[in-house]
């Protein structure tokens, strides 16, 4: 089989918290002839991943390394602190940094937020993964702070989290190298900023479609002629009374009774 009978498929990377499931039923609606599969990747491998040809795009978290990956920002999450359900911070609506300066706050190696300075009192040692410092909130052992999205993924039913302010933020991005920009990496781009099928930037129409002539821009058959004189007996645009073929008025036009003309019996012969 050569390069040109190989069917065309498109590979999409994504990091935990990431939900891409809008993109890809979209992707299936106009591509369906080109397979789509999902890569899950932990947030540390994604770019090599990329750099390396297992995905042909992905959606990461920033920052991205601009030197040889492209990038395109799409949000920014909410940043929260996930406690166990009988905790005092589950008793109020949101917390500040300085809200927990006397709470053990885990700092998985694998954090996605970008701190200067971690609130909180630091943990002996620091849990390899996001998924080892949900258990050991779930222990009692501290608090955690990551972004919302990844609360949600995590969740369980003894623990909650409430809004975390006066936090770094982390912000999801579109991302894919630089050097392997191809039509269907485009295709992915003009899915996720919203562009229409008919997008002049998304794919190329149909021969079909771009030799059809646009209906819109037919003029009507009437456009541009004579314009019509009214019809004898109908109310004029201006006036609204009748008017006679000649345009005159049928009360004072020719053929009626003459102005202040008497009726009356007709009188005999003398």
């Amino acid at each position: 089989m050569t390069d040109s009978q190989v069917t065309p498929s498109f590979r999409l990377a994504y990091v935990p918290g990431v939900t891409p499931t809008k993109w890809v039923r979209i992707w299936n609606e106009r591509l369906p002839d080109v397979p789509l599969t999902l890569v899950a990747v932990d947030p540390g491998e994604a770019f090599e991943l990329l750099r390396g040809g297992g995905a042909d795009a992905g959606f990461v978290r920033l920052p991205v390394d601009r030197t040889d990956l492209s990038a395109i920002p799409l949000y920014t999450e909410t940043t929260v602190v996930v406690v166990p359900k009988d905790h005092v911070i589950a008793a109020v609506d949101e917390v500040t940094a300085e809200d927990l300066a006397d709470e053990i706050v885990l700092h998985p190696l694998d954090d996605t937020l970008p701190w200067e300075s971690l609130p909180g009192q630091p943990a002996n040692e620091r849990p390899a993964t996001t998924t080892d410092a949900i258990e050991l909130v779930a222990a009692g052992i501290g608090v955690l702070a990551v972004p919302q999205s990844l609360a949600r993924l995590h969740h369980r039913k003894d623990l909650t989290y409430r809004p975390l302010t006066e936090a770094p933020e982390s912000r999801v991005a579109l991302s894919w190298p630089q050097d392997a920009t191809t039509d269907l990496v485009e295709d992915f781009i003009g899915i996720v900023r919203g562009r229409t099928v008919n997008s002049s930037r998304g794919r190329s129409q149909t021969p079909a479609a771009a030799s059809a002539p646009d209906q819109s821009k037919r003029k009507s058959p009437d456009k541009g002629g004579a314009r019509r004189k009214p019809t004898a007996g109908k109310p004029t645009a201006k006036t609204g009374k009748p008017t006679g073929k000649s345009g005159k008025s049928a009360r004072g036009g020719s053929g009626g009774a003459s102005k202040g003309a008497k009726r009356g019996r007709p009188r005999g012969r003398s």
